[in-house]
């Protein structure tokens, strides 16, 4: 099978697509992303499908999180530390709490890019090209800035290196060791309810932890973990240029990220993110919105995953929290009768956003943690396994979604809003939101091996 030409790609239809009007700029940052090293290599994505593949069979648990739209600004190591941070506290509370391996991916190193419901933005009066993440244009709101840029891909790839060298530097250099669980928590966090509840079990790993060594177990065992990165693959030329023949198996890989996954948006059957991603070897997803049918999902496992290999696909449930209980049990049921081998994680974010009346886009914690409620009572109800979570989230204080432990409110929302698409949760609010899941997980059974 080949890989097809980008060209092909963009006359099979591609949405939400930039525009991009300097084609001799397009052509020459193309040829440059086309020579650049890999970001990630062949085997690592190998190892990710693997650990997807225990998911698939209900061994495993998937966190997915991150930003909403990463900002090349933002890529800092505080802040990449900061990210990391909580989704290894989530992660350390949802194996030990409910005793079950968890996967861990970071919407990280890749998410530049974000679809928009409209190509223009009007500000009092004055119409401009929408914001469409760092990789395409700027968020300040000016012609110069919300030009589209082919440049600024060739920006993207180099933040997203630096980035995975940080995040491999704290993996593999002792941040991640699980002896610092304590460090891992700040004075904030600290001195809230869900932070004091998160030292007592940091308490107890540590007890175990030093028991483990006392009998003999080998400390270099909690020193790293495995870290993976994900964005959505979204710009056919980025993801274009960064897709490789692997030298081990002659087969495309897409190396700008280990799992990329395709929107709501862009989904369809015969568009050109579905074809493109349809050829490459890594581990995939798609997003499944409430108006996805059976037949739709169906189709689209057959299109992605014709081998139906464990691991290689994720169905990623966005529905709300109105409708996942609706919506969510004739997918999962026809999908497991057809004998589809995927993995279904839920996206508790993008159905429950709404703004608020100071204009701010926000969530309502209640609601992400009804839609998580909703999607583990459907599994429940048909016997299948709830394989994970996908959140957008930050390590910082942030006031952007309403409500949780610390009791947020709308009026609240100004206080430290910095998210410059859609609303994420703090650091408290992810946490919270672990030990919460950590409960449901709790009382699902987990197959063993005989």
């Amino acid at each position: 099978m080949t890989f097809p030409e980008l060209a092909t790609l963009h006359a099979q239809g591609a949405s939400q697509q930039p525009t991009w009007n300097d084609r001799d700029a397009v052509d020459t940052t193309y040829a440059r992303l086309r020579a650049v090293p890999p970001l990630v290599f062949a085997g690592e994505c190998d190892d990710l499908k693997a650990k997807l593949a225990a998911v698939t069979r209900g061994e495993a648990f998937l966190l997915q999180g991150g930003d909403c739209a990463e900002t090349l600004a933002g890529a800092t190591a505080d802040n990449v530390r900061a990210k990391l941070r909580v989704l290894l506290q989530m992660a350390v509370v949802l194996t030990y709490a409910a005793s079950v391996p968890v996967v861990k991916l970071g919407r990280i190193a890749g998410q530049y890019a974000k679809p928009r419901s409209s190509d223009l933005e009007t500000r009092d009066g004055v119409t401009l090209p929408a914001y469409r993440g760092d990789a395409v244009n700027g968020y300040e709101f000016t012609p110069e800035s919300r030009e589209h840029r082919p440049e600024r891909l060739l920006d993207v790839y180099n933040t997203s290196a630096a980035t995975l060298n940080l995040v491999r530097a704290f993996v593999t250099g002792g941040y991640a060791d699980l002896r610092q669980v304590h460090d891992w928590n700040t004075d904030f966090v600290r001195s809230s309810p869900v932070g004091k509840r998160y030292e007592r079990l940091a308490r107890e790993i540590q007890r175990a932890l030093t028991f483990m060594e006392a009998i003999g177990a080998d400390p270099d065992e909690f020193h790293r973990v495995d870290f993976h990165s994900s964005h959505e693959a979204l710009i056919l030329e980025y993801e274009h240029a960064l897709t490789r023949i692997d030298s081990r198996t002659d087969k495309p890989y897409d190396v700008s990220g280990h799992f990329l996954w395709i929107g709501e948006r862009t989904r369809r059957l015969d568009g050109a993110h579905v074809e493109m991603l349809s050829h490459i070897q890594n581990p995939i997803g798609v997003k499944l919105g409430p108006t996805t049918s059976a037949d739709d999902a169906i189709a689209l496992a057959q299109k992605l995953n014709p081998e139906n290999e464990p691991g290689r696909l994720t169905f990623i449930t966005r529905m709300g929290a109105k409708r996942i209980r609706e919506a969510l049990p004739e997918l999962v049921e026809k999908v497991t009768a057809a004998g589809i081998q995927v993995a279904w994680v839920c996206d508790p974010m993008h159905g429950n956003t709404f703004e608020a009346s100071s204009g701010y886009k926000t969530r309502r914690f209640e609601d992400v943690m009804d839609e998580v409620q909703g999607f583990f009572d459907v599994h429940r109800a048909l016997g299948t396994w709830p394989g994970g979570l996908h959140v957008e989230l930050t390590g910082d204080n942030v006031t952007e979604c309403v409500g949780g432990g610390e009791d947020l409110l709308e009026a609240d929302l100004a206080n430290s809003y910095e998210s410059v698409c859609d609303p994420r949760l703090n650091r408290v609010q992810s946490l919270e939101l672990a030990f919460l899941v950590a409960e449901m997980l709790s009382e699902v059974h987990v197959p063993t091996e005989d």
